[in-house]
């Protein structure tokens, strides 16, 4: 089993909204790294489910891979902010993995935690100029991470 982090703006989709929906498509990805990433991740996979572009940015719960990855329907959809005109049904460009909600944390585990943490050393999140959504986390942060989130 493989670890992944997964950056979303919480006014977007946040890890409530995941929690009321219970499973949900992870559309919009628009990086060919972060489509890559989305490719390799099998189902039962643990994502760390990450609020950016907020006051306080930082890991706020657990999600978990419940799909393998599939053609992303919103390249296809003329309406879509996401959509593609390159892409083709017989030929998708963009890929998607659907994600079930798995836990909530009491409090985040901000940016800020994460900094100051030396056993994150080499997370790729915590990388001068990293800005993909999906990234893989390796097993010993994973573990530091939920360690820090109170287990």
């Amino acid at each position: 089993m493989k670890h992944w982090l997964m950056k979303s703006e919480p006014d977007a989709f946040s890890i409530v909204d995941l929690e009321r929906v219970g499973t949900e498509p992870w559309t919009g990805v628009r990086n060919y790294q972060a489509r890559n990433y989305m490719k390799q991740m099998r189902v039962g996979d643990g994502v760390l489910f990450y609020h950016s572009s907020c006051a306080v940015p930082g890991v706020v719960g657990i999600a978990e891979v419940a799909t393998e990855a599939f053609p992303d329907p919103t390249q296809f959809q003329k309406k879509s902010p996401y959509f593609d005109p390159k892409s083709t049904p017989e030929e998708p460009r963009w890929w998607c993995v659907d994600v079930r909600f798995v836990r909530r944390f009491a409090e985040p585990v901000t940016l800020a935690a994460l900094r100051g943490e030396d056993r994150l050393e080499g997370l790729a999140l915590l990388q001068r100029g990293s800005r993909l959504s999906v990234i893989p986390v390796a097993n010993g942060h994973w573990k530091t991470i939920l360690a820090l989130a109170g287990g």
